[in-house]
């Protein structure tokens, strides 16, 4: 018996036929199902020839139909495409309250500013734990970072505990560590996530720290610090 699926591709229900009459047409969001399988199903690599034509077939699109679906994600997804892995940004946490920080000068700071410091008011610095949810291929991966803000200015600090925390530092290290880089993918195994290479994980950081601050999380952070003054 033929297994008309070997892929798993997820059954998917067609809107019509193209104007041309060659190819299905799908709902948006569905097409960016069918684009996500591209890079997310996992293919042996003897197979890899074989998967498009298999995709193309089951869905009975053609190639200008994967050409809309990636525009169509590029225009409308909340997630991005990092080599074979999908990663999305989820919802964010204040843990504390804003702690109030005070700051230390030196003596050239002090004479710059007036005696003591005060001749103009100095903006308060406080600090703020918080908290990211991020998904890869759909695994909920916390990441746990410090605040700084003083002013109109603000820096993170990331903690060293969650495993997309010990990715981000190892990128930051920018050490291309084979041994560091085999532990992290056993625990991304561990998790169902496949193996990334470096260019992956560089990838990855880079989409969090891009990420990790967005508007709804300004606007909090702005009445907080309303309120504090």
């Amino acid at each position: 018996m033929t297994n008309d699926n070997p892929y798993n591709f997820l059954p998917l229900q067609p809107t019509g036929r193209n104007e041309t009459d060659t190819a299905n047409t799908y709902a948006p969001e569905d097409m960016i199902k069918i684009y996500e399988q591209q890079f997310l199903i996992q293919v042996p690599e003897e197979q890899l020839t074989e998967f498009l034509p298999a995709l193309k077939s089951f869905y009975d699109i053609d190639n200008h139909t994967l050409d809309v679906s990636a525009i169509i994600f590029e225009a409308i997804a909340d997630a991005s495409i990092i080599y074979n892995h999908k990663i999305k940004a989820g919802r964010y946490q204040l843990l504390e309250g804003l702690v109030k920080e005070v700051l230390e000068h030196d003596e050239d700071d002090k004479n710059d500013a007036g005696v003591d410091g005060i001749d103009g008011e100095e903006a308060q610095a406080y600090t703020l734990d918080c908290k990211r949810t991020f998904f890869i291929n759909d695994v909920e991966m916390p990441y746990y970072f410090n605040l700084f803000i003083h002013g109109d200015s603000y820096s993170t600090l990331t903690k060293q505990d969650t495993l997309l925390e010990q990715m981000y530092w190892f990128a930051s290290d920018g050490a291309e560590d084979n041994e560091r880089l085999e532990v992290i993918n056993t625990q991304l195994a561990a998790l169902g996530i496949r193996a990334m290479d470096l260019a992956t994980l560089y990838q990855i950081v880079d989409y969090v720290e891009e990420n990790i601050i967005d508007d709804a999380m300004i606007e909090t952070l702005n009445k907080l610090l309303d309120d504090a003054e």
